[in-house]
């Protein structure tokens, strides 16, 4: 970076978007953001992709983040943008993500001059975006005064990446162009740190109660990702010999093929086996883990938490003692060092496992079942492959696929927002270029989002996209039925055309067969841009998982108010 000169605002924090690692933002252009784009273009080493709403550039946003393992950006227009953002951003809140939101914003002289402004509310007060936006970020800050733009924008900046949490700048229009201080090095990778003593207590505690333990296990929660503890818990892994399982959000997060693996723990829905020897188990590490009424099935799962050893991305829960100040990536390093060696669980498991893999039936003419699709979605995924995973039955068959070592599998599972997948799968491309993303996504939720498969098409991206029409909402219906669930079909196989317009190279088919099926996949996996496998499959075949995890979900939902 250049130093001793100055820069514009817009210059300044487009260099930092560079400066971390940041190659593809995400835009949809607006009156009061104009100018800032125009300095971002300035950047050559960031590429603006124009999203279709920003809802969509949000999502995109997200994905982004998750595939590079670093941050996101996303820039829109005040109010009618902004607004339209942040469902996107509670989204990446929820989930984790640094995702950089920026706006541009009105005038610095507006308010003060007492002007009512399009884009807004209709009264002279201009602040309400940034209000809005602290429920959903870390830092909410307003970009007024040029000589003030580079503090905060790094300290933003610094915020989002360190508690892996979304952050918001709004940047005034007259002040993006603006000039102000070059941006001078600044280091934004900040290494954790523990206290030493609260850490050597919490790993002697923990190593005591281990060693007393009969079949402990070892479970893998979310947190895993922001805490960048997947190699220190593989590690432990590697040092304990305890059988592994995963929380459903963090599936991809430990590799399955690791001889440990259990499967997914997801209460009565896990993988075969897996439940049982979790909720048995006379003591559990879980790390990272977060224990929602959808990751625990309507909290019917049946783990003791006086048997549980909590590992929090910055403390540490042992037989009732809180051990505070205390890094996940930390504390599992050090235990892997002390930890007695036991595979009583992992040699129980062996008793119980089922093999759950649905082998390939090959009957051309027979009639497709999700079963059958997803035994072939199985043979497309290799080691560069992430599978994206939309909300709805896609979770629960996702979660039975196994991912070959290497691959990466994303769940919005915290948020739940419909819709998600399709903006995720276009910034999951951008930010991986050298995978293969195969999203899995159910018509109702496509339908939320469709658009952006045109901006797919439009920058060249690659993912397969196996669409699976079963004509409704059907998570929902499987939770609650009613007419709301049912929708519109679309010829969605046809709309790969209508997005292609006269220079696009997306392909799309309709397939009701298997042997259509192996025949569309055949193709698919040859195309050199973006394939949509329109599926057709029967309203009510669904995962048995969902049902019973959809059961378990109303009923709880459906709990009567307490009466005091």
């Amino acid at each position: 970076m250049a130093e001793h000169n100055s820069a514009t605002v817009g210059g300044y924090l487009a260099a930092r978007l560079a400066h971390i690692g940041i190659k593809d933002y995400f835009a949809v252009p607006g009156d009061y953001n104009l100018v800032l784009l125009d300095e971002f273009l300035g950047n050559d080493n960031l590429r603006m992709i124009s999203c279709c709403n920003e809802l969509n550039a949000g999502y995109a946003a997200d994905g982004y983040a998750r595939a590079t393992g670093g941050a996101g950006a996303v820039v829109v227009t005040f109010t009618v943008g902004g607004l339209s953002l942040i469902n996107a951003i509670g989204g990446a809140y929820a989930e984790d993500l640094p995702v950089i939101a920026i706006s541009g914003g009105p005038n610095t002289n507006s308010e003060a001059e007492y002007e009512l402004l399009h884009h807004t509310f209709g009264k002279v007060d201009y602040g309400y975006q940034r209000e809005m936006y602290r429920s959903v970020t870390a830092e909410a800050v307003i970009i007024q005064h040029p000589e003030e733009a580079p503090r905060q924008i790094d300290h933003a900046i610094a915020t989002a990446l360190r508690v892996r949490k979304p952050v918001y700048l709004e940047v005034a229009c007259n002040i993006a162009s603006a000039r102000t201080s070059s941006p001078n090095l600044q280091s934004f990778e900040l290494d954790p740190k523990s206290d030493e003593s609260s850490l050597s207590a919490a790993v002697a505690h923990a190593t005591e109660l281990l060693a007393k333990a009969i079949k402990p296990v070892l479970v893998a929660g979310v947190k895993l990702r922001p805490s960048r503890a997947e190699a220190p818990f593989l590690a432990l892994a590697n040092a304990s010999g305890y059988a592994v399982a995963g929380m459903p959000n963090a599936k991809g997060m430990f590799p399955e093929q690791h001889p440990s693996y259990m499967g997914v723990y997801w209460g009565p829905v896990g993988s075969p086996g897996c439940g049982e020897i979790v909720e048995s188990a006379d003591l559990g590490i879980f790390v990272g883990a977060t224990f929602t009424d959808y990751t625990t099935t309507g909290h019917a799962s049946l783990v003791n938490p006086d048997k549980m050893i909590q590992v929090h991305p910055n403390c540490v829960f042992v037989a009732g003692q809180s051990y505070n100040d205390v890094t996940m990536q930390h504390f599992l390093s050090a235990l892997a060092n002390t930890i007695e060696r036991n595979d009583a669980s992992l040699v129980a498991f062996s008793r119980v496992a089922e093999q759950r893999r649905v082998p390939v039936r090959g009957l051309d003419d027979a009639v497709l079942t999700t079963r059958q699709l997803f035994a072939r979605i199985q043979g497309v995924i290799d080691g560069e492959s992430a599978v994206i995973a939309e909300t709805g039955d896609s979770w629960f068959n996702g979660m039975a696929l196994e991912l070959p070592e290497g691959s990466r599998f994303e769940i919005q599972m915290q948020y739940g927002s419909i819709g998600w997948s399709v903006g995720a799968t276009l910034g999951y491309c951008a930010g991986a270029p050298n995978r293969r993303v195969i999203a899995l996504i159910g018509d109702g939720s496509f339908q939320v989002t469709a658009q952006e498969v045109s901006t797919m098409i439009r920058y060249g991206l690659r993912p397969i996209i196996f669409l699976i029409n079963n004509g409704g909402y059907t998570i929902e219906v499987e939770i609650h039925d009613g007419p709301y669930n049912a929708i519109q079909n679309w010829d969605y196989a046809e709309l790969v055309n209508v997005f292609n317009g006269p220079d696009g190279n997306g392909w799309s088919c309709r397939v009701a067969t298997e042997g259509e099926l192996d025949t569309a996949i055949a193709k698919a996996v040859k195309h050199d841009g973006l394939a949509l496998i329109e599926v057709m499959i029967d309203r009510d075949d669904c995962s048995k998982d969902l049902l019973a995890w959809g059961a378990h979900v109303a009923r709880n939902n459906g709990r009567p108010p307490r009466h005091r």
